[in-house]
């Protein structure tokens, strides 16, 4: 899902502007993100979602990657029927990214930015949260050319890989014992492999 938070449904009929949605504060702490264009509030933390984003922006730091380029609660704009604003649980941003965004008062990837190495969405339980995981997100990453996206599925108990490949993802699936395997590990060097069970058995 999105940064270890559930979505809930949409709490504005009316379609708001990437303008509108940076300018609005309804005076609380809620988190939204912004689907077609209508607020999507975000709530009750799950900590599975938290274990494993937690899980691997530890990981990723201790194979290399500075802190500066790992991020949690960050949201990037993304292209779609109408306006898109997404938070994963956890983003990896290429060393361009993380420059143009230093010292930016808002922690958001806009559509002008370069795209993130890799975004990585947990599933929440729920045909809805499945959909926007599977089918909507991917193919807005896609569109947004992000070159990795990881889908990590706690109730199918399995990691889908999409590599970005001539503007189009393909997939791997990862269960069990088996080494996830992406470009982004390949470059890293991992001295052990990273398994599906271990990540998925952090729930």
């Amino acid at each position: 899902m999105t940064n270890a938070i559930i979505a809930q449904e949409a709490i504005t009929p009316e379609i708001m502007s990437l303008e509108d949605f940076l300018n609005y504060d309804d005076g609380t702490d809620a988190r939204y993100e912004l689907e077609d264009g209508r607020l999507l509030l975000m709530t009750s933390e799950s900590d599975i979602n938290r274990r494993i984003a937690s899980f691997l922006l530890i990981y990723f730091a201790q194979l290399g990657i500075p802190f500066y380029r790992l991020g949690i609660g960050i949201e990037i704009a993304v292209s779609g029927s109408r306006t898109n604003v997404r938070i994963p649980d956890l983003i990896v941003l290429t060393e361009e990214l993380a420059q143009v965004m230093e010292g930016a008062s808002r922690s958001i990837v806009m559509l002008d930015m370069p795209p993130p190495r890799l975004v990585v969405e947990v599933v929440s339980p729920g045909r809805e949260n499945e959909e926007r995981d599977y089918r909507y997100k991917r193919s807005q990453y896609q569109a947004r050319g992000i070159a990795e996206y990881w889908i990590i599925d706690p109730i199918q108990a399995q990691i889908t890989v999409l590599t970005l490949v001539a503007g189009l993802y393909e997939e791997a699936v990862f269960s069990g014992d088996t080494a996830i395997a992406s470009p982004l590990l390949s470059e890293l060097g991992q001295a052990s492999p990273l398994t599906a069970a271990q990540l998925l058995q952090l729930g």
